[in-house]
């Protein structure tokens, strides 16, 4: 069974991981076990070259695990992106929920982060209708069919997914 999970999503550079880091901080305080998954369309690498970790993956290991007493990391290669719905049911059975950053076509529930500054339009709000969408965390008043959740106060945005997913 996966658990609950709600993406976060927006435009690059209008700051999904610093609200994110807010709620998530809001959100453990009041006692929820919070997992998260980046999403990251380009390559990225964990390991950092002459680390015994990675000299092991660089060999060959389809599969590395590194583990120590307050935490582990994987290193799994796959031919291709894994969806969603499978890393959350394999990964995060240990959560309450999961925020994941990004995915924003997949069809997870969405918050859309909109900053005035950065953008005039939504993403998932305007030429597209996303469906997903359960609200948007904006620094400006917005005339949407969804909530619209004051981005500048992480409390607002935990209580509404507390109230929303963890209810």
């Amino acid at each position: 069974m996966s658990p609950k999970a709600l993406s976060f999503v927006a435009k690059s550079g209008t700051g999904k991981t610093t609200l994110l880091e807010k709620v998530i901080s809001e959100l453990k305080s009041r006692g929820y076990r919070i997992g998260v998954v980046k999403h990251d369309a380009h390559r990225f690498d964990i390991d950092h070259p002459g680390k015994d970790s990675h000299r092991l993956t660089a060999a060959g290991a389809d599969t590395m695990l590194i583990s120590s007493p307050e935490k582990l990391a994987l290193v799994k290669k796959h031919a291709e992106a894994l969806p969603i719905t499978e890393l959350l049911a394999t990964y995060f059975g240990d959560v309450d929920l999961v925020l994941t950053e990004g995915f924003k076509k997949s069809g997870l529930p969405k918050i859309e982060v909109h900053r005035q500054e950065r953008s005039a339009t939504l993403l998932c709000r305007g030429e597209e209708n996303d469906p997903t969408l359960v609200a948007v965390a904006s620094d400006e008043a917005l005339e949407l069919d969804v909530p619209v959740l004051d981005l500048n106060n992480p409390a607002q945005v935990a209580d509404f997914v507390e109230k929303t997913f963890l209810a």
